[in-house]
């Protein structure tokens, strides 16, 4: 490669891996032209008079080494994250990993009054959501680490789930002690699980039994992800009009029917 090349970033690398999945059609920009230049690319022209693109050897290793630094500096936290999405999008759901929504909750479980610290299955601060906040509420911003729903036309048929993973022992325990972020969890969907990961001897991080009975349990077992104890569903009839649009900007994270055809 020409050492004076000039570096290059994710987005030259995301197109090495878009040119090498499908017949290579080039798009004529100034990242081509870069990927070209550095030799990670090369033209074929075809006896039609077509020109396509093709990812050279040097631009295979490229990929590879690029895959493999992102994979050395993946959290265990992120991995699992990732594990769960693929896992949920490939039982038909359409997920989302690190959205920010904000849920209505009463503003003495917001400020943790002991009393509001007992299991909350019946806090449904979504269905009553209303333009003005009622002044006993406050919002509480939610960050599901795995958000999904069926892929339905029907509202009603949504059922949105969230799932929440944890990977050590610690996080779990301090995750336990608030009780509005799990309200908040609880509300914005129609079940919540957590995603419980095992420690440096492979044992699980935690008992079901630890997990407050609202929540499901899922633990890790080598390469599966296995169900300790289902988590209890309720009817949620729709969703607001903000979490749609908070959906809408971030985009599903995993779309395994589309990714071969990305660029067709």
């Amino acid at each position: 490669m020409d050492p004076n090349a000039p570096p290059l970033t994710r987005r030259h690398h995301q197109r090495l891996r878009e040119v090498y999945r499908p017949a290579g059609w080039p798009c004529h920009d100034m990242i081509e032209v870069e990927l070209l230049a550095a030799g990670l690319l090369e033209r074929r022209p075809s006896p039609e008079g077509f020109e396509s693109l093709r990812v050279t050897d040097a631009g295979i290793q490229r990929l590879a080494e690029v895959f493999a630094r992102n994979k050395a500096v993946r959290t265990p936290h992120e991995a699992l994250v990732e594990r769960v999405a693929v896992a949920m999008a490939q039982a038909g759901r359409i997920t989302w990993r690190g959205l920010a929504l904000r849920v209505p909750l009463p503003r003495a479980l917001l400020t943790g009054e002991p009393e509001l610290a007992a299991p909350m299955q019946q806090v449904a601060a979504f269905e009553s959501e209303a333009p003005a906040l009622a002044p006993e509420h406050g919002w509480c911003m939610a960050c599901p680490d795995v958000f999904s729903v069926r892929h339905t036309s029907v509202e009603a048929y949504l059922q949105p789930v969230v799932h929440e993973v944890k990977v050590n022992r610690a996080d779990v325990l301090g995750d336990l002690k608030r009780p509005a972020k799990r309200a908040a969890y609880l509300a914005m969907a129609s079940a919540c699980w957590y995603v419980l990961g095992q420690d440096a001897k492979g044992r699980p991080i935690a008992s079901p039994d630890e997990i407050p009975p609202e929540c499901g349990v899922m633990q890790v077992e080598g390469e599966r992800l296995v169900v300790a104890r289902e988590a209890p569903r309720r009817a949620l009839d729709r969703l607001p009009f903000h979490v749609w649009m908070a959906l809408a900007r971030s985009g599903p994270a995993v779309r395994l029917e589309d990714e071969a055809q990305s660029l067709l």
